[in-house]
């Protein structure tokens, strides 16, 4: 086996913020070692004990080979164990962090090095934070090539690193990390669901108290209400762009999975971090296979909330509770269950909590008794009380305005006023009346927001009626996901279409993409899944073939303003928060159960 097929760089990325693996900017190598997981115990163990990498019992008969006062001393203790197995693995990825802060060490540098398993079989990924952008990428550079030339043993370890320190000496330093110390009040805001509206009604709550608030988010970035620019700014970009607004008093930014993985996020600190939940989606990309894994990434904010501020987290959400254990912040948790024993806990440790109490919103501080801020029906967002995860946004948004020192009344006013529309919250939750019909328009775009549209159908339709849903996703789902979704949008509505996004595949067979969607639909007990090309022929089609009283919903992901204008054009009525609780009112003496 060459040197190339033995170890291979497969990725060096520059992580300009806070990450996954530390809470300052850092580099990610992911490196293909397939020569160090094949090769015998024994050759392994040599290598690493050549190069002074093995500390503690040695395999039999072996000696111990570290290094005294080594960098790399007391990092690998176990033996290699068996080729291609799990232990092998995460031997292989101990010596690399050793010869990674062996090489560090050569250099005059103590550098804190981290190593997991990467997302191949083969891989494993080092990270280490970088103060010097050039000398960081010329250390990933030099470690890829050191750690084949190990295992390759032709020439001897010291040689080796002396050479490649030589070659780093050389290299020029570059630039320094150029990632936001704000000095204005953020609110950093993350989860699978529910970001963009929290984000979006949290910034009105800031307005609503007379801040200058900024914020980003997936639409854009906005100042005080004001689209500046249009498109995803949820990552490090849109942080940037949002305190980069003039006389910003306070500063929102939604925090997305993909821009924590793929450069980190956009502040050094912020005041309070929000976490709504984690729920399947996405799972499959950047090596985040499982809802642990994605809870981790996401589980970033709260490691670097000021040690002052508060980390408001969802309590009805297990993986979301269980950052608890590694946040900065104090615990503020929001749940719809006042009696919550996580709630009592997070009081003991000087905690809050928001919950509903006795049909209002309440806040719950230690040692006093519950404190209502309005009730439940009077806020719009949570559509008369009907959508268990708008309750659990209007919870979170109002927890961060309090902890971020937003005035009470003003919080109050805010949910009070903030409506679920086209012009406030466009593409979540959008009601409409047209022709007797009920149109709800939502960006359900995996299970858990699948389930939250089909609350609200429930909750508006009246007795007798039926539930019509187009729906659709993006190809970079897990076929896992993509059948859940087709499963529970069947289970959940009388008739349902598949509206293809072909701009959307991301990779996937357009067929495949339908074929997955409408075989989780039919094992849900759909009869017939008819297939769209896009989301305004589904919804022309349950238009022309729905009956006055039905619910229509639609998961408009990509043709929103298309709706937005058809609803113009036929002279929809939007329903507002009078008319919300009419239809609920309406659909409540109707006993709820499930579709089939």
């Amino acid at each position: 086996m060459g040197r190339a097929q033995t170890v291979r760089q497969v990725e060096l990325r520059v992580l300009d913020g806070p990450n996954l693996y530390f809470t300052k900017p850092a580099i990610k190598l992911t490196l293909a070692v397939p020569g160090w997981l094949e090769a015998s115990e024994e050759r392994v163990w040599a290598a690493a004990e050549a190069a002074g990498l093995t500390a503690g019992r040695a395999p039999p008969g072996r000696g111990r080979g570290v290094r005294a006062g080594s960098p790399a001393e007391r990092t690998v203790r176990n033996r290699p164990g068996r080729p291609r197995t799990e232990a092998r693995r995460r031997f292989v990825a101990r010596a690399a962090i050793g010869l990674v802060r062996e090489l560090a060490a050569s250099t005059g540098t103590n550098l804190a090095v981290r190593c997991r398993p990467g997302p191949e079989p083969d891989q494993i990924v080092v990270a280490y934070p970088w103060r010097r952008r050039g000398s960081a990428e010329g250390l990933g550079r030099e470690t890829a090539e050191l750690f084949a030339l190990a295992l390759d043993r032709r020439r001897p370890f010291p040689r080796l690193l002396r050479e490649a320190a030589a070659r780093l000496g050389r290299v020029d330093p570059g630039p320094a990390p150029v990632v936001s110390d704000p000095s204005v009040p953020v609110v950093a805001v993350t989860g699978t669901n529910g970001k963009t509206t929290t984000v979006r009604l949290l910034a009105y709550l800031g307005m609503t108290a007379g801040r200058a608030v900024a914020y980003s988010s997936t639409d854009g970035v906005y100042l005080n209400g004001r689209l500046v620019e249009e498109g995803d700014y949820s990552g490090f970009g849109g942080a940037a762009r949002a305190l980069a607004q003039p006389d910003v008093e306070l500063a929102v930014l939604e925090t997305a999975r993909g821009g924590i993985l793929l450069r980190g996020i956009g502040t050094l600190h912020n005041d309070v971090a929000v976490v709504t939940n984690v729920s399947a989606d996405h799972l499959g990309l950047h090596g985040i296979r499982t809802l642990d894994q994605l809870a981790e990434v996401k589980s970033t904010i709260t490691r670097i909330t000021r040690p002052g501020g508060w980390d408001v987290l969802n309590g009805d959400d297990p993986r979301v509770l269980g950052m608890r254990r590694f946040s900065r912040g104090r615990p503020w948790l929001f749940s719809v269950d006042h009696d919550h024993p996580a709630i009592r806990t997070a009081l003991a440790d000087g905690g809050r909590a928001t919950t509903v109490f006795d049909g209002a919103l309440a806040v719950l501080t230690p040692g006093r008794s519950p404190h209502a801020l309005l009730p439940l029906e009077d806020v719009p967002l949570t559509l008369a009380g009907i959508s268990t995860h708008n309750i659990q946004n209007a919870m979170a948004a109002a927890s961060a305005g309090l902890a971020i020192g937003l005035p009470e009344r003003a919080v109050i006013r805010g949910l009070r006023s903030f409506v679920l529309d086209e012009d406030s919250n466009p593409g979540r939750a959008n009601l409409y009346e047209l022709d007797g019909r009920v149109i709800v328009l939502d960006y359900a775009h995996n299970e858990a927001g699948m389930r939250g549209m089909i609350e609200i159908c429930r909750g508006v339709r009246r007795p007798g009626a039926e539930i019509w849903l187009g729906f659709c996703t993006a190809g970079d789902r897990t076929n896992q996901i993509l059948h859940d979704l087709g499963y529970t949008a069947a289970r959940g509505a009388d008739h349902v279409a598949i509206a293809e996004l072909l701009h959307y595949l991301r990779g996937r067979d357009r067929r495949d993409l339908v074929e997955r969607l409408q075989a989780g639909a039919l094992d849900g007990g759909a009869a017939d899944v008819p297939v769209f090309e896009d989301e305004m022929h589904a919804l022309l089609w349950m238009l022309g073939s729905s009956k006055a009283g039905d619910v229509l919903a639609v998961t408009a992901l990509v043709q929103r303003p298309e709706v937005f204008a058809l609803m113009r054009e036929r002279g929809a009525a939007r329903v507002g928060p009078k008319r919300v609780r009419q239809l609920v009112r309406r659909a409540r003496p109707r006993t709820v159960t499930s579709a089939r």
